[in-house]
């Protein structure tokens, strides 16, 4: 990673060191399993049927950045092995990093993605291919179809909007021109027993409001094009959780693996809790789409590692929710770590 305007910090070795400064050393002898941490045996526990993630950085060793962007965010090629070894199936790449060395690392990007055997979307070598859904299947069980994108709300320039025969992301507006964009895409693709999920980039950062447009056009996305879940992304801590028509809305998942722990943070960002993070593990009926249980599990980083949280890391999120979710008509509970939401009627029970 390069940062190139934070309190002239250069490179990712800057924001290892103040994570040293604020914890102590790091281990000498880590893996590529070491950032996942604690959250590989939670894994392995619920033993999830997809895992599905927003890959905030490039995966490139191309060295220009794009111009006129203060941050920029790779992984080496090498490093891919992070993501085989948390058995990650598909990557969301329509956020305002994927493009930070250009065209030539986001080609890069999907390369490796493509060569690891991960799936990913929202990115492309034009329009077409940015948008185009993916096929998961799930042995058994049937598919989980997802598309990936992006606003401009969450700091991402139009030029990096794929065009008809331009690269890019699937950069979209929240009205209904693109509502039905998103309907033309998924049309006939949706069937019986498959899933449908909108992975979504956008809003600002460090904010707990969702704007009028947001819950609109997720609203409209259930009820008009069939999706099942809204998988939103962008601010760096959590945001509101919403059941609409049964169906879950999760407007803002906030960071899982970042850099941040050595900064320091004003009073204000302090209280978005940005170190605290979750695991979604989100259940559904295979018949209708509908949430059965939501189940979280709240985590930190800690020396460059994901770290169980503690029973104050949870309380502090489970009020989070709470406090965002009276807005949405969410409420939940904390039971040893464990986040779930309480409202059995919004289940429909598998029959």
């Amino acid at each position: 990673m390069i940062a190139t305007n934070w309190r002239g910090i250069g490179d990712a070795n800057g924001y290892v060191e103040l994570a040293r400064k604020k914890n102590g050393p790091l281990p000498g002898d880590r893996d590529a399993g070491y950032v996942w941490g604690d959250a590989l045996a939670e894994f392995d526990a619920l033993n999830p049927d997809l895992r599905l993630i927003n890959l905030e950085t490039a995966i490139t060793a191309h060295d220009q950045p794009w111009p006129e962007k203060s941050i920029h965010y790779r992984m080496h090629p090498r490093n891919v092995g992070v993501l085989t070894r948390a058995r990650i199936d598909f990557c969301a790449l329509a956020n305002n990093h994927v493009l930070d060395w250009g065209y030539p690392g986001l080609e890069e990007t999907m390369e490796t993605l493509d060569q690891a055997g991960i799936r990913h979307a929202g990115a492309g070598l034009d329009r077409g291919r940015a948008s185009e859904p993916v096929n998961l299947d799930v042995p058994g069980k049937g598919r989980v179809i997802v598309v990936s994108m992006a606003t401009p709300s969450s700091h991402i320039a139009p030029i990096w909007a794929a065009g008809r025969k331009t690269p890019g992301i699937n950069l979209i507006g929240l009205n209904h021109r693109w509502l039905e964009f998103v309907k033309e895409r998924v049309a006939n693709k949706k069937h019986t027993g498959d899933i449908l999920v909108i992975s979504i980039h956008w809003g600002p950062n460090f904010s707990h409001e969702i704007s009028p447009h947001q819950r609109e056009f997720a609203r409209r996305l259930i009820h008009d094009a069939g999706v099942d879940i809204v998988h939103g992304h962008s601010s760096h801590h959590v945001k509101g959780i919403e059941i609409y028509n049964g169906k879950l809305i999760l407007y803002g998942c906030g960071d899982f693996i970042n850099d941040y722990e050595g900064i320091p943070k004003s009073p204000e960002r302090s209280s978005f809790a940005p170190h605290l993070g979750s695991i979604y593990f989100a259940r559904v009926s295979t018949e209708n789409g509908r949430l059965i249980d939501l189940e979280m599990r709240s985590t930190r980083m800690h020396r460059l590692q994901v770290r169980r949280g503690t029973g104050e890391d949870a309380d502090r999120l489970c009020d989070i929710y709470n406090q965002e979710g009276a807005k949405l008509g969410t409420r939940f509970i904390n039971e040893g770590g464990v986040l779930s939401m309480r409202q059995p009627s919004l289940y429909p029970k598998e029959r």
